[in-house]
């Protein structure tokens, strides 16, 4: 498998789980990273650990998202390679759900994924060359009772990604979607003792994902599901 042809990453919507493992494998590889997520200051140990630059944003506003390129832009260069994390969710009976919730959630998951998509497109596409990966969960295509809201953002940034593929791939950019299909483990929440290996390890997903950068152009996946080896599907 070839190395990977980026030199600089931009993650938005950073936590503790796969963004973490993903920035300090992209940093172990040579690349310039840059995290971006709503308060920072969780994100001072990640910092320490990679050497990436955080800044704050949110990922919902137009404005916040056009400057945080430019900050990442002005820190590490362009940023050739984005990816975006954030998710919102409001779990509960649809006749019992609060619109001004469910909105808010499906910004999160869907329309802020479309404000980064661009910024990036905007950035990439003078470069003819580069990467944006997208987030997605078992909601991207399977919607269960009681999480319509994540379901609509789910479904909805899985299309971004379908379309942004078919748009943007002939011009040399690379959009995959990564259907995250299982809980992925942490400290908070670990394995059961007699279900080893039974939910995603971050460090594993970030594996993955890196994989997918480094697939030469003339076999790219535009989507991948991950699951352990027990997830029944």
């Amino acid at each position: 498998m070839s190395s990977i042809p980026y030199k600089s990453a931009l993650i938005v919507g950073t936590g503790p789980g796969i963004s973490a493992s993903l920035a300090r494998r992209l940093s172990q590889a040579g690349l310039k990273v840059a995290v971006a997520a709503r308060n920072v200051d969780k994100l001072q140990g990640l910092v320490e650990d990679t050497g990436a630059q955080a800044f704050a944003a949110d990922a919902t506003d137009p404005n916040g998202v056009a400057d945080l390129f430019a900050a990442t832009e002005a820190g590490i260069g362009v940023p050739e390679v984005v990816v975006y994390n954030a998710s919102g969710r409001v779990r509960g009976p649809i006749v019992d759900l609060d619109p001004e919730e469910v909105r808010r959630a499906i910004e999160v998951s869907a329309y802020g994924g479309f404000l980064v998509v661009q910024q990036a497109a905007r950035r990439l596409l003078p470069l003819g060359k580069g990467a944006i990966l997208l987030t997605g969960a078992t909601a991207s295509v399977k919607g269960f009772a009681n999480s319509s809201s994540f379901a609509i953002g789910k479904f909805g940034l899985r299309g971004l990604a379908q379309s942004a593929a078919r748009e943007l791939a002939p011009k040399g950019i690379h959009v995959a979607h990564f259907v995250i299909d299982s809980g992925v483990r942490s400290a908070a929440r670990p394995d059961p003792a007699d279900r080893p290996d039974s939910t995603l390890d971050p460090d594993g997903i970030a594996q993955s994902y890196l994989a997918v950068l480094a697939q030469p152009r003339s076999a790219w996946s535009w989507e991948v599901e991950l699951r352990p080896w027990v997830e029944s599907f």
